[in-house]
């Protein structure tokens, strides 16, 4: 199989050593609400044939809120509200391990779970517990399960969709390639349900200019997020140097079927910032946002820190250290760690890095945001 695998625009999966697939609930689960498990084994015969050829698989699994909501009969698949959501999520999510196990355990292979909730992909020493967790499952042949923690999740605190936690886990895994499989082959340029001219977007080199083209919705009602979810993560599996595709996930085999016609939609990555930076860019929490002046922001695409003096407003009640976006013109340019606390960037937003020290009463930092505590988005 791995040797006629695609290499459409620099997408190479049987060249990627470690590579992540993300499985979405349209896939592993039927409109009755009950496991596809049949095609789920389908899929786990091409992982074992990818772990056979020498590749690491992280597997990135929906799937819990639907399997658990059948199973006790929630209304509207589990999701009228959140605890219905956190119900279903701790019912299903044992049925779904337990379907992972046993398929992959028929071709020798363990499986291991992982729950993850934002914050410990937000959290740098989190972030990193959680890369050297999945590094020493690979490294013992292991395939790893990630799934959202809905159980404990709340609206104000979690992923949302299992697209972004996938682009997060192949940044935390060190991948050198992330495949979102899908029910729909790809981006298309409008919505393929409704326009008879709607076209497969192949190729994405330049992710800011298709921005417009996806759309919220999730085409199964079962999922979130939709295609924006998938683009989206795309941009932070990017940031690492990581290149993604969005392929078919409908028809049996679809791992091998997109490993050996490349059909799909593939996102080519350009050169990766440093591993400190790529995570920095792909968080989903900021706690501000700071807007620049026009010389500020040309200094900032020049790769230089951001200075006091081309602060023009603050909103955030962040601390030194926190994650904050840099705006200009009301569009967010720039994520960085901040150097002072919002009460004290307030008094010195505009003014003279010489004059920084008289208005704060102690000796100032070189940089409100340093360039290397910075990544351009």
């Amino acid at each position: 199989m791995v040797a006629t695998v695609a290499r459409t625009a620099g997408f190479r999966a049987p060249a990627a050593r470690r590579l992540v697939v993300k499985v979405g609930s349209a896939l592993l689960v039927g409109p009755d609400g009950a496991l596809r498990r049949d095609w789920l084994a389908g899929l786990v015969a091409d992982i074992a044939d990818c772990r056979a050829a020498g590749q690491e698989i992280v597997v990135v699994s929906s799937g819990a809120i639907a399997l658990g909501a059948r199973r006790v009969a929630l209304a509207k698949g589990g999701r009228a509200s959140l605890e219905d959501s956190q119900a279903a999520a701790a019912i299903g999510q044992i049925l779904l391990a337990g379907a992972w196990g046993q398929l992959l355990e028929a071709h020798g292979l363990v499986a291991a779970q992982i729950l993850v909730t934002l914050g410990d992909f937000e959290d740098r020493r989190r972030f990193l517990n959680a890369a050297a967790t999945i590094d020493r499952l690979l490294a013992l042949g292991v395939v790893p399960i990630l799934n959202e923690n809905d159980t404990v999740a709340t609206e104000e605190i979690r992923f949302g969709d299992n697209d972004r936690l996938a682009a997060r886990a192949a940044q935390a895994a060190g991948a050198n390639a992330l495949i979102l499989l899908s029910d729909i082959d790809g981006l298309y340029t409008s919505n393929p349900a409704t326009s008879a001219d709607a076209r497969l977007v192949e190729r994405v080199d330049d992710i800011a200019a298709i921005q417009g083209m996806a759309s919220t919705e999730s085409a199964s009602g079962m999922g979130s997020g939709g295609m924006a979810a998938k683009v989206e993560a795309a941009r932070i599996a990017l940031a690492a140097g990581i290149p993604v595709a969005i392929a078919a996930g409908k028809p049996d085999h679809p791992l091998a079927r997109f490993i050996a016609s490349g059909h799909g939609t593939i996102f080519t990555a350009p050169e990766a910032v440093g591993a400190r930076k790529a995570w920095l860019a792909g968080r989903m929490q900021v706690e501000g946002r700071l807007q620049i002046d026009a010389g500020a922001a040309a200094a900032l695409i020049a790769g230089k820190s951001l200075l006091a003096a081309g602060v023009t407003d603050i909103a955030g009640r962040f601390r030194r250290g926190d994650a904050v976006d840099i705006c200009a013109g009301g569009v967010a340019i720039a994520r960085g760690l901040v150097a002072y606390d919002a009460t004290d960037l307030v008094q010195i937003a505009g003014k003279r890095t010489d004059a920084i020290a008289a208005i704060l009463g102690y000796a100032p930092r070189s940089a409100v945001i340093h360039r290397d505590q910075m990544v351009m988005l």
